[in-house]
């Protein structure tokens, strides 16, 4: 089974899509990190000696099991490339 058609098959169940949708905004989030990362066409190595981090550490950020605070944030942008700025809607 590929994985858009466990996807799909996922998204029957009503919970499942609920709690999945509950993410989109980090899904989001994660996928404009590498985004940046790739448009700078760094690696994880060449973005974590950047930053003065470990490759680990880059990989927690990108993967959302880690906690950024907004230094973090910054530091990553910059490294690539790129600004970060804090949006808000309603």
């Amino acid at each position: 089974m590929s994985l858009d058609e466990l996807k799909k098959e996922a998204f029957k169940n009503p919970h499942f899509k609920k709690e999945y949708d509950a993410l989109e905004d980090e899904f989001q989030f994660i996928a404009t990190l590498l985004t940046m990362r790739q448009k700078a066409g760094l690696t994880q190595d060449l973005l974590a000696e950047k930053m003065g981090t470990t490759t680990r550490s880059i990989i927690r950020l990108e993967s959302g099991s880690g906690n950024p605070g907004w230094k973090t944030l910054q530091k990553y942008a910059h490294a690539c490339g790129f600004k970060i700025q804090l949006q808000y809607t309603h």
